[in-house]
């Protein structure tokens, strides 16, 4: 009967720090309940303790958005101030988003190990409830995670985050192409191009119109040093007119050139002329180079912005600007206007010095100006170009992302069609969308039967073969056919005679190559020829190789293998090894055993001799 009044003594202290607490002023409990030291929990247990901090409490008050925004602080660009936010209610969803992500990616390799994400792969994404820019933050959080582990999480991370911000990007493109033709905004278009090649860079029309803002603040400020009345320091930002006066623009081309080619350094690279970056516009503005279309689409935007209306001309091998010098309302030939390089520092040319710049004659009608759409196109087939061009890249991502564009243009280009069907299967990708295109080809030109036919018959033998495949091949080393293989999955090595690092992601007891591929290797010249266990090798230039044993050796200096598709076969790399993920290790049961022999062997003697 004694232990009642004990327990209300010791209560008594409490409920007298809790009435202590509630009478402070509100904006010292805010203060307490913003500091970060709470979590999401504490809140919630904090804010049912009494009616005042439940008040404090309140879902779309400060204390709940200070929670969202220290969880999550790259989101909050996506509010505006203004706005009323249940902000309770918004942790709850983004928390909900972020738990559906991890178990989407944590799907994905026991799904796809095996093959490339199918087409459909992703179907469980996009019907997924809630905002999407909840789910893309949740992906970003997984790649930002620390930089040796959670390898595959972030493989699969990067390949969904790719393929949403890039299906977002091509519909944003095809709605903007179906503006009318006299909708001139040639940066948004060439910003699109550049978001799709690069879905996982920050880039926004806001930011590089920002800072093309900050180049032409410049421009203004030499301008006024020539001509302080000029009309064009009047206009407002975002707002601009043109101005007739060919003096005042030619004022503005004077303070632009100075800006851009003597104060900031721009130059056409002529260096490096055939590189995807200089067609990238964020990339234009960082590397302060690039190639003529590129340079004149930053040329022409910041002249507009001044009131001088230049234009696009298609020229043949050299993208030029248009400068009209006759009258208003005047019937004009080509002669009547200025030609300006911006990849030549804004070099002002005739008719005549634009044939000599190519090295050859053209007809009036290649001086004319062309529209958003087809300075689009031109960028994009620079891009297919360089695709076509790519040796190291095996995944050809540059060629893809710019078929994918180019069609998005003109989806009934038979031979870019074509192109595409036999890239996907090339790379043993996507054989369904294989036969969807070649479907489309026929469709169009019934005279492609024969390449059409061709491949149509080994995409369906691929599809049989697939089905076909049974189960999933165990390789144990203790096996007796198995007694000559030395080394073993993720082990890092290098090559005895060429001398890249890669790292092993499989290995067979003899070479399982082809009697083709054994001839064209000259695997008959080794030693031991193709009777000696053959590697899968991830080597470090991003390609992927077939080793014999007997030319690779212990990596005696191991370091991380920068190869896009470690993570599909790696969880974490040590500092001495990789360790292979759940479905490579099922594959390879007993590698990790002897992974652990082989660096305590090699490593740990070379760290004792070295002390």
């Amino acid at each position: 009967m004694e232990v009642v009044p004990a327990l209300a003594e010791e209560a008594a202290p409490e409920a007298a720090g809790l009435s202590c607490l509630v009478n402070l002023p509100g904006e010292v409990l805010e203060y307490i309940l913003c500091s970060g030291s709470l979590t999401a929990a504490d809140i919630g247990r904090v804010s049912s303790t009494c009616r005042r901090l439940r008040e404090l409490c309140q879902s779309s008050g400060k204390v709940w958005k200070e929670q969202f925004r220290v969880r999550w602080p790259s989101l909050m660009k996506h509010y505006s101030p203004t706005d009323y936010v249940n902000w309770l209610e918004e942790y709850k969803v983004r928390q909900k988003a972020g738990l559906e992500a991890r178990k989407i990616v944590a799907s994905f390799s026991k799904r796809f190990f095996s093959e490339h994400v199918p087409c459909n792969g992703f179907s469980d994404i996009e019907n997924l409830e809630g905002p999407e820019i909840f789910f893309e933050d949740e992906l970003v959080c997984i790649l930002n995670m620390e930089g040796r582990k959670a390898l595959t999480w972030k493989y699969y991370a990067k390949k969904i985050l790719y393929y949403l911000r890039q299906q977002k990007i091509l519909n944003n493109l095809k709605a903007f192409l179906q503006q009318p033709d006299d909708y001139e905004s040639y940066l948004e278009g060439a910003v699109y191009i550049d978001q799709y090649c690069n879905p996982l860079s920050d880039i926004s029309l806001r930011d590089i119109q920002a800072q093309i803002d900050s180049i032409v603040e410049l421009v203004c400020k030499t301008l006024r040093g020539i001509n302080s009345r000029h009309p064009s320091l009047a206009f407002k930002a975002g707002e601009s007119s043109m101005i007739m006066e060919i003096e005042l623009q030619s004022q503005v081309l004077d303070a632009m050139n100075y800006v851009l080619y003597d104060q900031l350094k721009f130059k056409g690279n002529r260096m490096d002329y055939y590189n995807a970056l200089n067609l990238y516009m964020h990339q234009v503005l960082i590397r302060r180079t690039g190639i003529p279309i590129s340079m004149s689409l930053l040329y022409l935007t910041i002249a507009r912005q001044l009131g001088v209306p230049l234009e696009p001309v298609n020229f043949p091998s050299h993208f030029l600007l248009r400068w009209c010098q006759g009258a208003e309302g005047a019937t004009l030939d080509i002669f009547d206007y200025i030609y300006i390089d911006a990849f030549g520092k804004g070099k002002q040319l005739t008719v005549k010095e634009c044939e000599y710049l190519i090295g050859q004659h053209v007809t009036a009608a290649l001086y004319g100006v062309v529209n958003v759409k087809k300075v689009l196109q031109r960028m994009v087939g620079n891009l297919l170009s360089l695709g076509k061009r790519e040796g190291i890249d095996q995944s050809y991502q540059l060629l893809r992302d710019s078929l994918d564009l180019y069609l998005a243009m003109y989806p009934d280009q038979v031979q870019l069609l074509l192109l595409q069907a036999r890239l996907y299967f090339h790379l043993g990708i996507w054989p369904e969308k294989v036969l969807d295109i070649l479907q489309h080809i026929q469709t169009l030109d019934p005279g492609q039967h024969g390449a059409v036919g061709y491949l149509v018959q080994h995409t369906l033998e691929h599809i049989e073969r697939k089905k076909e495949e049974v189960g999933v091949e165990v390789k144990l080393r203790s096996h007796e056919k198995h007694r000559d293989v030395c080394y073993a999955i993720g082990l890092i090595m290098k090559h005895k005679r060429y001398g890249y690092n890669c790292v092993i992601y499989g290995w067979d007891p003899t070479c399982m190559m082809g009697h083709e591929w054994i001839r064209n290797m000259n695997v008959h010249s080794l030693p031991h020829g193709h009777h000696q266990p053959f590697y899968n090798v991830l080597v470090e230039d991003g390609s992927c190789r077939y080793a014999a044993q007997e030319n690779l050796e212990y990596n005696v200096e191991p370091q991380e293998i920068s190869h896009p598709d470690v993570g599909r076969y790696f969880s974490e790399f040590t500092g001495t090894h990789y360790i292979p993920n759940a479905e490579l290790e099922i594959r390879y049961p007993e590698d990790l055993e002897s992974v652990y022999e082989t660096v305590q062997n090699i490593y740990s003697a070379k760290k004792e001799n070295v002390e």
